[in-house]
């Protein structure tokens, strides 16, 4: 099974990629130019990493709270590979992930704790 999560809630945008035997990540400030570009930044990470789009079973995206626009636009492009490729969309809050362990949340997937194709962000006020 291979997930993808998208983390654009803190300072830095994160994107990992979680396979079976393997893990990739990639870190870019949080920058308006890096998320006004964040689905470049997300299928060029894939292609280097010879993930194909059609090969991602689950998409995961911190949903807050951070910044409005950076969220959204994460918000945005997981709704859209959704549609298009039919990936199972799982979102969750940055309290979920203690220390940064993204890998958790394929355990929180496991437990039933994470809702399927259910997106309800947080912003900063």
């Amino acid at each position: 099974m291979n997930n993808l999560i998208i983390d654009t809630a803190s300072e830095e945008i994160l994107l990992k990629i979680i396979t079976k035997d393997e893990e990739y990540n990639i870190k870019h400030n949080n920058s308006r130019e890096k998320f006004d570009n964040l689905v470049n930044l997300v299928f060029n990470f894939l292609k280097k990493n010879h993930i194909d789009l059609s090969k991602i079973d689950n998409v995961f995206i911190n949903q807050g709270p951070g910044k409005y626009t950076s969220i959204r636009s994460a918000i945005s492009i997981v709704k859209a590979l959704k549609v298009a490729k039919n990936i199972s969309v799982y979102g969750y809050y940055t309290s979920q992930i203690p220390n940064n362990k993204h890998n958790i949340l394929l355990k929180l997937l496991k437990e039933g704790r994470l809702t399927k194709n259910f997106i309800q962000p947080k912003y900063l006020n």
